[in-house]
């Protein structure tokens, strides 16, 4: 797999699988985790994540700036992981929250998840220009060869991005379940069980002082009951037990994320010398231009530019609506879908290991085409892929239209015997995460390495930042799903996202012509 490639791809791509273990642990319960402890609503939990969200990707702009400015991308990598390490540490101690002292437990979560935010900014974007600078030596290396050799060594930066991607889904894939596990080992060692409705139910109990609607104090009963609790006149002392120790063992998966970051950290610093150091070797470098070459060189980065911001504005689109993996889709998962023998964070495995299966095929499919002389220009991949991504949705928006599902809100409210009857088979995630998969194979690695063939030499950390910046932007809005997963029927929230990805391929299509010439 990694023969021809530069020698630190795969040290790269593990330092990067253990970092991301961390994100994905995050990305499976961060919603649910905030709902459950600290008894927020499905609305304000997914705003504090696509602030969140935002504010990994915004941040990466900050990072690529100062790794750009210092020409020590080395070192501003390792301290991300150092803050991020620190955040995860935050969010391991297990603090029960009240209505005493949730003034400053929930601000103190919120410092951690910075911490997190700002490390990845620092890690992230400039471990993926690290990544380009040794395909920029390779290309350089095999220009002096010939034609063919540069036309070769360029070849393989799109598969160079992809195999990195697949290290990604190999720690995205292990941790989804390692809250869920953790969870339900602590839940036992208590004689409890897991139930993904009770958390809320607990917490409104305990607001209101036992003087719950009817109907919400027959389905705590019922919960109580099924995961092994005995129901009493007064149930407050069993809701703050569970909610307890079902939050107890989620803040121990964080401490898997403290390892995963220093085992990254470790790689990372024993494998130093194998990545490129672009700051020295530029600093060697003396070519004076004439002003007639200034000027082609400044055309050609404005160029370049415009069509970065071109693409980018496209894959807004797609992060807004890949991410709701996080949010509208994780309580779908939740809510609509039979979860008692999985629980739905661990749904969030299912897309990292489409990417590991999948990978191989599509590079292999790539490849062939290229063989061939029908290569597929990484525009055109971006476009099919937006396309490939609104088929999942319009899955999700006919069955949910033929299933006659009402909003989240409404659903939830209803007794739990009758929700069960309506409930979803697996089957149905597993076809949304599958398209949905594809789709991403067509854009995320793609456009990173899209990113890299245009980026100018002196800001390659702030393009990949950019490119992050881009999802910043998309995740910022990432709460508009949920809002209207809860206020109307499910198949039109599905609709909505349907249309925007459907859109987003027809202005991609669009520009194919123009961005292919600009990166030729």
């Amino acid at each position: 797999m990694f023969k021809n490639h530069p020698k630190g791809l795969l040290a790269a791509a593990i330092s990067n699988m253990g970092e991301r273990f961390g994100y994905y642990i995050m990305n499976a319960v961060l919603v649910l985790f905030l709902c459950s402890k600290f008894g927020l609503s499905d609305e304000t939990s997914s705003i504090i994540y696509s602030v969140f969200y935002c504010g990994i990707y915004v941040l990466s702009l900050v990072g690529g700036i100062i790794a750009d400015r210092t020409q020590n991308y080395k070192g501003t990598i390792m301290s991300g992981l150092i803050v991020m390490s620190l955040g995860y540490v935050i969010l391991s101690i297990p603090v029960l929250s009240t209505a005493e002292n949730i003034g400053w437990l929930l601000p103190l979560t919120c410092v951690s998840l910075f911490f997190i935010a700002f490390g990845n900014g620092l890690f992230k974007g400039n471990l993926q220009a690290i990544v380009g600078q040794m395909y920029d030596n390779l290309e350089k290396e095999a220009e002096k060869k010939g034609p063919e050799a540069l036309k070769l060594a360029k070849s393989r930066r799109d598969s160079g991005f992809q195999i990195f991607y697949v290290f990604i889904n190999i720690g995205g894939l292990i941790a989804p379940f390692v809250a869920p596990l953790l969870r339900e080992w602590w839940l036992k060692v208590h004689s409890m069980m897991y139930n993904a409705d009770l958390p809320a139910l607990c917490h409104q109990y305990i607001k209101e002082g036992g003087n719950m609607a009817s109907d919400n104090l027959s389905n705590l009963n019922e919960l109580v009951v099924k995961v092994g609790g005995t129901v009493t006149s007064d149930l407050s002392v069993f809701c703050t037990q569970y909610l307890d120790v079902f939050n107890t063992g989620i803040h121990y998966s964080f401490i898997a994320s403290v390892v995963a970051m220093l085992i990254s950290l470790f790689i990372f610093i024993a494998c130093r010398k194998v990545f490129p150091t672009p700051g020295k070797k530029e600093k060697q470098e003396s070519v004076t231009y004439t002003p007639a070459e200034k000027a082609a060189m400044a055309k050609e980065i404005k160029q370049r530019l415009y069509a970065l911001f071109a693409v980018l504005g496209i894959v807004i689109f797609f992060w807004f609506s890949f991410h709701q993996n996080g949010q509208s889709l994780s309580l779908f998962a939740r809510d609509f879908v039979v979860t008692d023998s999985i629980a739905p964070e661990i749904w969030q495995a299912v897309n990292p290991f489409f990417v590991i299966v999948l990978t191989p095929l599509i590079m292999l499919f790539f490849g062939t085409l290229a063989r061939r002389g029908q290569q597929i220009s990484t525009p055109k991949k971006i476009a099919i892929g937006m396309g490939i991504a609104g088929l999942a949705f319009l899955f999700l928006t006919i069955y949910s239209a033929m299933q006659g599902y009402p909003s989240g809100t409404e659903f939830k409210a209803m007794a739990d015997s009758a929700k069960a009857g309506l409930k979803a088979g697996p089957w149905v995630l597993i076809v949304v995460y599958f398209f949905l998969t594809v789709a991403e194979l067509f854009i995320s690695p793609l456009g990173l390495s899209f990113v890299s063939k245009v980026a100018p030499k002196h800001i390659q950390g702030l393009c990949q930042g950019l490119w992050l910046g881009a999802t910043a932007i998309g995740n910022l809005f990432l709460f508009l799903g949920p809002m209207m997963y809860n206020k109307i029927p499910i198949w039109q929230c599905w609709t909505v996202f349907f249309v925007i990805c459907l859109v987003s391929m027809g202005v991609m299509f669009g520009m194919v012509k123009w961005l292919e010439r600009v990166t030729e």
